[in-house]
């Protein structure tokens, strides 16, 4: 698939079908994906890769607990100052709308049953990051979360080209205990994000619909063009 196909198709993916992902597609994805770029080619990323029965654990574990406080080990943002908190909530009054009617739908606690239920995807991959390298005395190193950020990109966009979906979410390391221990992964690493992939339900909703982006002149300037 041309790139610029891959990027227009790419979209946040809310519910998945129950089949699982091959582990030679997924292998061949993250091998490709791997070729990000990352500061002086530290390449700061881990991953875990997360089907079946330990997928499984982790998603009755959040299903059971997902009223706790989130205990994420990086920090969510305390607030959304304007124009980020319009956009926000025009793609909340967006999935409400779409969702109207819908059995789904009815009530409040649709989010909250997507999302615990780590909107029923086959895999999770999940990326974490060296703590001694994001925290540095008394400063933070921004960068290998910006580089982590880059390389969950590229795996989305070969994905598509997969014929595969992606939904990127915090609330897939909502608890990074939980992660950690069920996965083994040592306190020394911080959880970044964590990207639930499979084969969409085009039948639900949400998959069919597409968020808006801010038109390219209210938030580009341009210097130097005649």
């Amino acid at each position: 698939m041309d790139i610029t196909e891959s990027v227009k198709q790419r979209k946040s993916i809310r519910a998945f079908k129950p089949d699982p992902v091959p582990k030679e597609v997924l292998q061949e994805l993250m091998e490709l994906a791997l070729r990000a770029p990352s500061w002086a080619n530290t390449q700061p990323w881990d991953f875990a890769i997360v089907s079946g029965a330990k997928l499984e654990e982790i998603r009755q574990t959040y299903i059971r607990i997902w009223d706790e406080e989130s205990r994420t080990d990086l920090a969510r943002p305390q607030g959304f100052p304007e124009p980020y908190n319009s956009r926000r909530q025009a793609l909340g009054r967006r999935d409400v709308e779409v969702m109207k009617g819908t059995r789904d739908g009815q009530g409040e606690d649709w989010r909250r049953m997507l999302a615990s239920r780590l909107y029923g995807a086959p895999c999770v991959i999940y990326i974490y990051t060296g703590r001694d390298f994001y925290l540095q005395g008394d400063s933070v190193n921004i960068w290998p979360i910006f580089d982590c950020g880059i390389i969950a990109e590229n795996i989305m966009l070969l994905a598509v080209n997969s014929g595969l979906g992606t939904l990127p979410a915090i609330l897939l390391v909502k608890y990074p205990d939980v992660l950690k221990k069920v996965l083994g992964i040592p306190d020394s690493k911080l959880i970044v994000l964590g990207i639930a992939i499979g084969y969409p339900d085009w039948d639900y909703p949400l998959n069919q619909a597409y968020s808006q982006r801010e038109p390219l002149d209210n938030v580009a300037k341009w210097y130097g063009f005649e």
